[in-house]
């Protein structure tokens, strides 16, 4: 049997962060999300650490990470994440207001595997989550393990 992964939100704003859960509820994967408020909550979670010690171990299957974030930036989270060979396999999907070429440019660099510009619109964002929880969460297929360390 097959472990659903979960994914997990790192959303500071909860507006945005309620919206993202009911557009992912909607294909029933709202239950499989972790929301983070902040970039080192994140680290936590990732590192099962603080309050996160005595999560069940394993990656998310995806990492929504907002760019502006209290406490450490998404940008550095990202950094974190692909410097470290347990987490580098996992995709990072930058969810962001900022449509600041340097944002884009180096979140890419960092490895960001997508960026997407939330849109303002409350029917497009709601949209937009839904397709990227359904892409990166249930249809996405990972890297075997062990894959990434051949690289």
């Amino acid at each position: 049997m097959t472990t659903v992964k979960p994914i997990l939100l790192a959303e500071d704003n909860p507006r945005d962060a309620e919206l993202a859960l009911a557009a992912m509820e909607e294909h029933h994967i709202a239950d499989k999300v972790v929301v983070c408020h902040d970039g080192a909550e994140v680290l936590d979670y990732l590192y099962c650490r603080g309050s996160y010690r005595g999560r069940q171990q394993g990656n998310p299957a995806v990492v929504f990470l907002d760019l502006k974030m209290p406490k450490v930036d998404g940008l550095e989270v990202l950094r974190t994440i692909k410097n470290d060979a347990d987490l580098k396999p996992i995709p990072v999907v930058m969810l962001t207001s900022s449509r600041e070429e340097r944002d884009l440019a180096e979140s890419y660099a960092l490895g960001a595997n997508a960026y997407v510009v939330k849109p303002v619109e409350f029917h497009q964002f709601i949209t937009a989550v839904k397709e990227l929880g359904v892409f990166w969460g249930v249809i996405n297929e990972p890297p075997p393990p062990g894959l990434e360390s051949r690289s």
